[in-house]
């Protein structure tokens, strides 16, 4: 089977996504793997660039965005001829964008069948495209086969009518890998060493997680770095102004994730709202603590894990959680982490065990029809497997 993965994002958790979702079927046997990404993505300039077999030109910003709708002839009638020669027999996006449906007009016409990997149903406050969300429904109402990567999200589509039970089913998600396991948490010896990390925009909590360490900043001796991007705000000055932590608003390349992430000894996530976390997973198969509030996905991505702790999403529970650690991390052990590839490869056969057969059993013409009823929602199942093991 050929499988076509795609997304067209150039920077960000997106490409990355789809480089280690590309790598994770190529390890299923009987695949061969086509990885689409857009040809400004910033890990095709990384030493370890992925292979590329159909590098897209997508838009640098706005105006440039405008100019490629206009030219959606052309650019379909492109992809058709390039998607043609490489042959692949399903195609799935690994993360929706902004120009998920000119691909999926190329795709049509070719009678591929689609599969959309949705990471969020609704749009948070400061995402920075307004539109997208109406772009991925409609992409989610044409699909044969939605994979919600929790069963929140799962629960969200159906509520919006974007899509049925039938055509959807749930996966955790994996963990991103940034280079090889860190030494343990505390193994640097220092004062212990909190991180938040991720777009520093408002519903992520910078709020509630300057009151939390207000509260706390009397009783510990602790160090907090809040990395990422986004506007400046009372909120980050007001974190900035607390003795012990950093504030760095910037963009962090993949090359420098990995050693922030081993920087730190417990990951805060203390979010208003959530569908699921990239950083969750990610923290965690690097040993790390996660302390999460229980909203949306995270509760259930989260519950089940040794290293994680949850808490209500204010800043009481919020600062009590984390005093409770901070008093046992010096005589805490940690489960030795499993290697982050197993999580994938297992993520990969549960796709394609979902996907694959009709793909093989029935001529292309058949698939949308064949692919339905094969789905699972919000744990109820239509098929021999939920697809909710954990993966992290």
């Amino acid at each position: 089977m050929r499988i076509l993965v795609w997304q067209w994002g150039r920077r960000g958790a997106g490409p990355l996504f789809a480089m280690r979702l590309a790598e994770a079927l190529r390890s299923v046997p009987g695949t061969e793997v086509i990885l689409s990404l857009a040809a400004g993505a910033e890990i095709l300039q990384a030493e370890a660039a992925p292979y590329c077999d159909l590098p897209v030109d997508t838009y640098t910003g706005a105006a440039s965005y405008v100019w490629k709708l206009l030219q959606t002839p052309r650019v379909v009638t492109g992809l058709i001829r390039r998607i043609r020669a490489l042959k692949p027999d399903i195609a799935i996006c690994a993360m929706p964008g902004p120009l998920d449906l000119l691909h999926l007009a190329a795709l049509r016409r070719l009678r591929i069948p689609l599969v959309v990997m949705v990471h969020d149903a609704d749009r948070h406050p400061g995402d920075g495209y307004p539109l997208l969300m109406a772009l991925q429904r409609q992409l989610v109402r044409r699909a044969d086969t939605v994979v919600a990567l929790s069963n929140h999200v799962a629960s969200r589509l159906v509520e919006q009518g974007a899509v049925d039970h039938g055509r959807l089913f749930v996966q955790r998600i994996p963990p991103l890998v940034f280079g090889p396991l860190p030494p343990p948490p505390r193994a640097h010896g220092g004062a212990p060493r909190l991180l938040f990390f991720g777009r520093l925009l408002p519903y992520k909590g910078l709020n509630l997680l300057q009151a939390a360490m207000r509260e706390l900043q009397p009783a510990c001796s602790w160090v907090l770095r809040v990395v990422g991007t986004g506007p400046e705000s009372t909120d980050l000055d007001a974190l900035g102004a607390i003795p012990g932590v950093t504030v760095e608003n910037r963009w962090v390349p993949d090359s420098e994730i990995g050693a922030l992430i081993a920087w730190a000894d417990i990951l805060v996530l203390p979010y208003l709202e959530a569908s699921q976390s990239g950083v969750a997973p990610t923290a965690i198969a690097a040993g790390r603590i996660v302390v999460g509030t229980r909203v949306g996905g995270l509760a259930e991505q989260l519950g089940n894990e040794r290293l994680a702790r949850l808490c209500e999403p204010n800043a009481a529970s919020l600062a009590a959680a984390l005093r409770e650690l901070l008093r046992e991390l010096p005589r805490a052990t940690f489960p030795q982490p499993t290697d982050p590839r197993r999580n994938w490869e297992e993520f990969a056969r549960e796709l394609l065990d979902h996907v694959a057969q009709p793909v093989l059993a029935d001529d292309l013409g058949s698939v949308p029809e064949t692919l339905l009823g094969r789905g699972i929602v919000a744990g109820q199942e239509s098929g021999a497997n939920t697809g909710t093991t954990p993966s992290s």
